[in-house]
C-alpha cells in the first residue's frame, strides 16, 4: 500500500467484530469511519479500551468517526464497506433494507465490499439484493476471537490479569494464521484488503479459494449444535465414539456433500472421521489458551449468534432436499436441537 493512500473504510457495525476490525484497518493507516445504530453512538465518543491476551498489555482505539443514518454512505464513496454483523441480522427486513442501501451507494462506483457475515450461500443473495456486481463484493470473515468484556466473564487464567480485562471495553486474542480471511470470489476485491490490512505488520489477512473457506465453514454449525446439547464440554471432554458424535459427523458430511461444494467437498466428506474431526478442535482448544475456547464459544454461538446457527442449520436442509438428499442425521440433530430448547426453556 502506498504510503500517501490512506483508505477510506466504512465498517457497517461496532460490536465486537466491527470494533476489532475497525481497530487493525487503523493501526494500517486507513480513515475508518463505523455505521452504528444511533443508541451505540454514545460509547464511540469516548476511546475504545481493547485488552489483548497474546500480551497481557490494554490498547487504546481513537481516531475513528461514524455515522448512525445507513443513507449518509450514498455519495460518500468509501473505498471499502466492510460488513461486520451477523449472518441472520444481515437477512432479518432491517439487515435486508441496509444491504439494499449499500447497493445504492455503492453501484456505479469503484467502491469494494467485503461480507464479513457468516451464512450459507450467503454472497448469493447479497449480490441479488444489492443488485451489486459479482467482481464489486468478496466473502470474508474475522478469524480473531473477540468480545466484549460487559457481556462475558471467562474463568481466570494464570497468564491472564483480570485487572486489566475489567477496564477493556473489549478482549480479544490473535493466534491463529490469520486475523481476517478473505475468498477469492472476487479477486481484486480480496487483494485490495489483504493489502491494506497487512500494511499494519501486526497480524495477516490471507486470501483463500472460495470453495475452500464455505467447505471448512459450512460443515461446523452441527459441532456448535451438538456441543449446546452437551452443554458445552471441552472438546478434549468429548466422546469421539459416543452416538451423539457420529450423529454430528455424519450430519456434517451431509453438508460437505453438497454440489454446491464441489469436488472439494466431497473428498472432504469421505475423509471426515469421528477421530479426525474431534482432533483437530481439541487442538483449536489448545492453541487458543488462555483464552477458554468453550467459555467463549457458549456466549458466541449458544447465545450471542444462537439464531444465526439455527437458520444455517434450517437453510442447510432445505438445500440437501432441493438436491433430493434424506439429510436424515442432520434432521435428527436438528430434532434434538429443538427438543432440549423446549425442555430448558
Amino acid at each position: 500500500m502506498s504510503e500517501h493512500f490512506k483508505p477510506r473504510i466504512l465498517v457497517i457495525g461496532a460490536g465486537s467484530m466491527g470494533i476489532i476490525t475497525g481497530y487493525y484497518l487503523g493501526r494500517a493507516g486507513a480513515e475508518v469511519t463505523f455505521l452504528v445504530r444511533p443508541h451505540r453512538a454514545e460509547a464511540l465518543n469516548r476511546p475504545q479500551i481493547l485488552y489483548c491476551y497474546d500480551d497481557n498489555k490494554l490498547k487504546e482505539y481513537t481516531g475513528y468517526t461514524y455515522i448512525t443514518n445507513p443513507s449518509e454512505m450514498v455519495g460518500a464513496k468509501y473505498d471499502y464497506v466492510v460488513i461486520a454483523l451477523d449472518g441472520a441480522s444481515l437477512r432479518n427486513e432491517t439487515g435486508t433494507n441496509l444491504v439494499k442501501t449499500i447497493g445504492e451507494a455503492a453501484s456505479g462506483t469503484a467502491t469494494k465490499v467485503v461480507l464479513g457475515s457468516i451464512f450459507f450461500d450467503l454472497r448469493t443473495w447479497f449480490l441479488q439484493t444489492s443488485g451489486l456486481p459479482e467482481e464489486q463484493v468478496t466473502n470474508g470473515h474475522l478469524e480473531i476471537h473477540v468480545y466484549a468484556t460487559k457481556d462475558l466473564k471467562l474463568p481466570p487464567q494464570a497468564s491472564v490479569d483480570p485487572e486489566l480485562i475489567a477496564k477493556a471495553d473489549f478482549a480479544y486474542t490473535d493466534k491463529l494464521e490469520a486475523g481476517f480471511t478473505v475468498d477469492d470470489s472476487s479477486l481484486t476485491v480480496a487483494n485490495g484488503f489483504a493489502e491494506i490490512w497487512n500494511a499494519a505488520g501486526i497480524s495477516q489477512c490471507a486470501v483463500k479459494p472460495a470453495l475452500e473457506c464455505a467447505v471448512a465453514i459450512n460443515p461446523l454449525f452441527p459441532v456448535i449444535a451438538a456441543c449446546e446439547l452437551l452443554d458445552w464440554p471441552r472438546f478434549q471432554d468429548i466422546d469421539d465414539e459416543s452416538e451423539l458424535w457420529r450423529l454430528v459427523v455424519a450430519s456434517v458430511r451431509e453438508i460437505q456433500g453438497f454440489s454446491i461444494h464441489g469436488e472439494l467437498g466431497q473428498k472432504a466428506a469421505k475423509e471426515t472421521t469421528e477421530a479426525g474431526l474431534l482432533a483437530s478442535l481439541v487442538a483449536w482448544e489448545k492453541h487458543m489458551l488462555p483464552l477458554d475456547l468453550q467459555a467463549f464459544n457458549r456466549f458466541h454461538h449458544g447465545k450471542k449468534l444462537t439464531a444465526q446457527g439455527r437458520e444455517h442449520l434450517d437453510v442447510c436442509l432445505s438445500y440437501g432436499a432441493a438436491e433430493g438428499k434424506p439429510m436424515a442425521a442432520l434432521k435428527e440433530l436438528m430434532r434434538r436441537v429443538k427438543d432440549n430448547e423446549v425442555s430448558t426453556a
